[in-house]
């Protein structure tokens, strides 16, 4: 898990538990401090394994209450890492709470509210309407016991299309770009011809084929050019007009800290709280074991405690064995990029796929892959993706590898630098690289682009 979700699972953990506890309860036990930081060549400590803590409805209540057994809890000690700030983590409203809030404010009655608001629960994140009317009819007929026609819900929909942002509630792009369009000054030339070519040359017009529109609309060069600056100035997904209208802040899992010229890596520790045991449910299993005659009651008792502290202590130990995993896998990163992480130069990074990581650490591939995925490192030169750092390798001329970023690098800086009215198709591409010394097959170039998301040439293509 990233740190927000982890920072989750340990409250759900906490709710549905009640041996474990925060180190603030008064009722919580001692525990040890566990370091924030790991060295490399310490190893991986040995797998805490589930079986291990399961119940065994045989096991003797006296494993409990005798002094050895002080479950230890977890603190992740901030020792040698400078007070920062709080990284704020942004809360709002969905974007289908604001459509049901504007459209509220419009419905005709209670009726037309509850119509509205079941189309508007349908519109997908990007603004759409994909579900058939007709299929909302029936999810009306049997959730809401509304009995309506599709006039009705046409009628609604028209509503909620005259929502903010413009083209919200669209059926399809066509349609969202035109009503962005006529929300604008209907009275212009300019937007009535855009209208006008979405209306007719829908087609022709996404597949750039602008001889054919200039053509039949009888159109100057200038005039098709400002058509097209119109019309590529609109909004293809309104929905997202709402999700990001606040900044949206990514919490770092990892710390990358300069350590007088020592790279050193510490897991983020803000917010996560320290985990204990029950002392009073271990005082519990005491009172049970100096019962003489037990109650059937006293019985179920001690099994439901017994399965709470083994779980507490499960879960604690699991935190522990994260910790360490994904410490001394991002160190196994750091130390196969220590040419990068000296300066954040881009060029010095080396082709590093998740075998690399999983030969270095000892750890399976799968699990390098779920370190990997949805982390974060925080660093002098910005917030980077743990994905940055993987790149398949690629060799010259001279026979040395590097990695494909650095190829994707050049193929950017040879597009962005194309005449637009002639842009490269991918065996010039192609060409340009070999020059460079990159001996890489058209495909293996169109795969590069395809990730960059640069579309083909004929679409790049502008008058």
């Amino acid at each position: 898990m990233n740190t927000t979700d982890f920072l989750q699972r340990i409250d759900l953990e906490m709710i549905e538990n009640p041996a474990l506890l925060n180190s603030n309860d008064s009722d919580a036990a001692p525990t040890e401090e566990v370091k924030n930081e790991t060295e490399t060549d310490d190893g991986i400590e040995e797998n805490v394994s589930v079986e291990d803590y399961l119940v065994d409805e045989s096991l003797d209540v006296k494993d409990y209450v005798n002094d050895e057994y002080e479950p230890d809890g977890f603190h992740l000690s901030d020792e040698g890492v400078e007070e920062r700030k709080e990284t704020p983590i942004v809360e709002s409203s969905s974007f289908h709470e604001n459509l049901i809030e504007q459209f509220n404010s419009v419905a005709s009655d209670d009726r037309d509210q509850l119509i509205g608001n079941q189309i508007i629960g349908t519109i997908d994140d990007d603004g759409y309407l994909r579900r058939p009317l007709e299929a909302i009819q029936n999810d009306l007929a049997f959730s809401q016991n509304i009995d309506t026609s599709i006039d009705e819900m046409q009628h609604c929909l028209a509503k909620i299309q005259k929502l903010d942002p413009p083209g919200i509630g669209a059926t399809s792009l066509q349609q969202c770009l035109i009503i962005q369009l006529k929300r604008k000054d209907y009275y212009n030339r300019a937007i009535e011809l855009a209208i006008e070519v979405l209306e007719k040359y829908f087609d022709d017009f996404i597949k750039k084929h602008y001889t054919k529109i200039q053509k039949h609309l009888n159109l100057t060069d200038e005039r098709l050019k400002v058509i097209i600056h119109t019309i590529t100035k609109l909004n293809p997904k309104p929905g997202e007009a709402i999700s990001n209208d606040k900044a949206q802040y990514i919490m770092p899992d990892f710390i990358l800290i300069n350590n007088n010229g020592k790279n050193e890596i510490h897991l983020n520790s803000r917010n996560t709280p320290d985990l204990r045991v029950s002392r009073s449910y271990m005082e519990a299993m005491k009172g049970y074991d100096e019962a003489k005659k037990p109650t059937r009651e006293q019985k179920e008792t001690v099994q439901f405690i017994k399965q709470k502290l083994d779980g507490a202590k499960w879960f604690i130990d699991s935190i522990k064995q994260r910790h360490n995993t994904l410490l001394n896998s991002m160190n196994a990163i750091l130390h196969y990029q220590k040419a990068y992480f000296e300066d954040g130069d881009e060029a010095k990074l080396k082709p590093m796929i998740l075998k690399n990581i999983a030969d270095a650490t000892e750890l399976d591939i799968s699990t390098i892959s779920r370190v990997a995925n949805s982390k974060y490192i925080q660093t002098e030169w910005g917030i980077i993706s743990l994905k940055f750092f993987f790149s398949e390798g690629i060799a010259t001329e001279d026979g040395e590898e590097v990695s494909s970023r650095e190829v994707k690098k050049i193929l950017k800086e040879a597009i962005d630098s194309e005449s637009k009215t002639k842009p490269l198709p991918d065996e010039k591409l192609m060409e340009i690289l070999k020059l460079k010394g990159y001996h890489i097959a058209r495909r293996t170039v169109a795969k590069y682009r395809e990730q960059l998301h640069i579309p083909v040439a004929r679409l790049r293509k502008e008058i």
